[in-house]
């Protein structure tokens, strides 16, 4: 079992900046890729960032230039800093992982529980 565990959430106004953060735990041999999509209320699960384990990193459009992933390998720990929030990227944000767990051949997928980021204009 791996689990994924975020913090950073919460309410801001727009234009203001929030940090989040995901903590991976548990049966992990290796983590490729992390990453952060988000949800809002009536729409589907969207990507928002991803970073692999080399530091490539991939943005939806409507969040680059203002929001920045990054990850520290050793801590199997992700960030996404948020910049310049606007009302539209209220939603509930979540943290994924991908790679293997417990040993070389498993390959596994995690997800977080979810941390509501509320930007109110």
């Amino acid at each position: 079992q791996v689990q994924l565990v975020e913090s950073g959430g919460g309410l801001v106004q727009a234009g203001g900046s929030l940090r989040l953060s995901c903590a991976a735990s548990g049966s992990i041999f290796s983590i490729n890729a992390m990453g952060w999509y988000r949800q809002a209320p009536g729409k589907q699960r969207e990507l928002v960032a991803t970073i692999t384990s080399g530091g490539s990193t991939n943005y939806a459009d409507s969040v680059k230039g203002r929001f920045t992933i990054s990850r520290d390998n050793a801590k199997n720990t992700v960030y996404l800093q948020m910049n310049s929030l606007k009302p539209e990227d209220t939603a509930v944000y979540y943290c994924k992982a991908d790679g293997y767990w417990r040993g070389p051949s498993f390959v596994g997928g995690s997800w977080g529980q979810g941390t509501q980021v509320t930007v109110s204009s």
